[in-house]
């Protein structure tokens, strides 16, 4: 994966924030996904910035962490969304 690479999210996949966090409906597999705090600020910062550099740009004023790490667990976040086929990121 790399920082330049965009997401979009799969077309089949419905979210909806319930109290703070997300919960994500994907119409292939039927099955429901519930995030967390944090996936669901991920989630939000990609649907608004979509290149992973603004994302992590996007976290970073969020969260008081260091860069190398966000990033780490950003790109662990997204290929779990990728491996459930929720999100699909840009081939480069």
């Amino acid at each position: 994966m790399d920082i330049n690479q965009k997401v979009t999210f799969a077309d089949t996949v419905f979210a909806q924030e319930v109290d703070g966090e997300m919960v994500l409906l994907d119409m292939n597999s039927e099955s429901y996904f519930g995030l967390d705090e944090v996936g669901t600020a991920i989630w939000q910062a990609i649907e608004e910035k979509r290149v992973l550099k603004d994302v992590l740009e996007r976290l970073l004023e969020v969260y008081d962490v260091e860069e190398k790490v966000l990033k780490k667990d950003l790109f662990a976040f997204l290929e779990k969304l990728q491996e459930s086929g929720l999100v699909e990121v840009e081939k480069n």
